[in-house]
């Protein structure tokens, strides 16, 4: 089966769509509490987020146009839900990508991105290693959730001080907790 305009058409939209997310940690924030719900009303954001009625609505807009959310219940007030993001991002020649050469855009992950605007520690650690780093730090979280590795080895991993490593791993904890089923074993 041969891909026409309209799914080229579709796939570059979402890419968009998703480099809004990782750029606009707000937009990931809002799009996160709706993943966490499952499906949300602009009251129900403005009362969970902090954020004023005029801001979400220009952020809900903003993500059903980018078709990253979609509209469930057309009666008042309307119900959103978030369209399932799962991309692969590689740049080629790039040193710091992960060992599978890039990294997964997942609703974790954008969770995470989310997360810079009430977290000190993952809004510093995303300036200093980018988004990408921040997609190895949630990978080495999950693992560690896990008891797959220490703080120690997630240092070296990352080419980052052991200090460095326990900030963004605890920072990041809350998001593995939500995202990911961990045996608490």
């Amino acid at each position: 089966m041969s891909r026409t305009a309209d799914d080229a058409g579709r796939e570059v939209q979402q890419l968009l769509s998703v480099a809004e997310l990782l750029e606009e940690p707000r937009l990931a924030r809002l799009y996160a509490c709706i993943d966490r719900l499952g499906e949300a009303t602009v009251g129900e954001l403005v009362d969970r987020l902090d954020v004023s009625q005029a801001t979400v609505y220009d952020y809900v807009s903003r993500l059903v146009e980018a078709d990253a959310l979609e509209v469930v219940s057309e009666t008042q007030p309307r119900q959103y839900a978030t369209r399932r993001i799962e991309l692969t991002v590689s740049a080629f020649g790039d040193e710091s990508e992960t060992a599978n050469g890039g990294y997964t855009v997942t609703p974790a992950l954008i969770d995470a991105v989310g997360r810079q605007t009430t977290n000190d520690d993952i809004d510093s650690f995303v300036d200093r290693h980018g988004v990408d780093g921040l997609a190895a730090a949630l990978d080495h979280a999950v693992a560690r959730a896990r008891g797959e590795t220490t703080h120690r080895l997630v240092a070296r991993e990352l080419d980052v001080s052991p200090l460095a490593a326990e900030m963004v791993l605890q920072a990041l904890d809350p998001v593995v907790r939500e995202q990911f089923e961990i045996d608490p074993s």
